[in-house]
């Protein structure tokens, strides 16, 4: 069966989950995740993509992409990544083969209606999959950045983090404890499904707009907008 079309869109931000081969292993130590982090450091800069936000967990992967100008950006950064990550493993554990699970997925954002909310979704992986009982305990997200406990100097900044407040101090306090507020009723599941599924993160205005752009219609099924209280 061929394959379904991808939707990359110019200079919109972008959810994208990769996993390992079979779920296995891709980061065992420290070490491991410090090298995938550098190389998306060295690539998104090389390519000129901005990273809003990520997620390394165990055995996948959740970042949070702006293409930049040129669509094939983002194909470009993963494979890079990736790539080097699977000769990096291979070499240590004197292997060959794959590292990954196929094609990573990944789903355009509507920026300001669910932005902050996929940004939400990436950095609370750890606490849904009960490895830590809150998000700031997790050192390998971007979470600790955005509530002023690290620094990490390549990370993007994303213009709805910064509509959060005047003062680095206040939206780094906003955005604490909106991440760790209530979640309307359904946002998880339209975000998981949207990037599983390849479909568009947003509302239905979203889809007539990204149908015009890209001549095409885009199979939807979503809910409202999530609200900043």
């Amino acid at each position: 069966m061929p394959r379904t079309s991808r939707v990359v869109l110019p200079n919109y931000p972008h959810h994208i989950i990769q996993r390992g081969h079979n779920r296995q292993v891709v980061f065992a130590g420290d070490e491991d995740y410090l090298y995938y982090l550098e190389n998306l450091k060295e690539w998104k800069k090389k390519l000129g993509c901005k990273i809003y936000a990520y997620c390394l967990m165990t055995n996948h992967v959740h970042l949070i992409v702006d293409t930049g100008k040129e669509t094939e950006n983002l194909a470009l950064l993963m494979k890079r990544v990736s790539g080097r990550q699977t000769r990096y493993l291979n070499k240590i554990e004197g292997r060959s083969g794959t590292l990954w699970e196929g094609r990573y997925k990944s789903s355009p954002i509507k920026d300001d209606e669910y932005l902050l909310a996929c940004c939400r979704y990436v950095e609370m992986n750890p606490v849904r999959a009960k490895i830590v009982d809150e998000p700031a305990k997790y050192k390998w997200s971007s979470y600790r950045y955005k509530i002023g406990m690290e620094d990490i100097n390549w990370l993007d900044i994303d213009p709805c983090y910064m509509g959060l407040g005047a003062t680095e101090k206040v939206r780094e306090k906003r955005y604490e404890e909106w991440v760790k507020g209530a979640i309307p009723p359904g946002e998880l599941e339209l975000i998981r499904k949207a990037v599983q599924r390849g479909q568009l993160t947003g509302g239905y205005r979203f889809v007539e707009e990204v149908d015009k752009k890209i001549g095409r219609r885009i199979e939807f099924r979503g809910q409202g907008r999530p609200k900043i209280k």
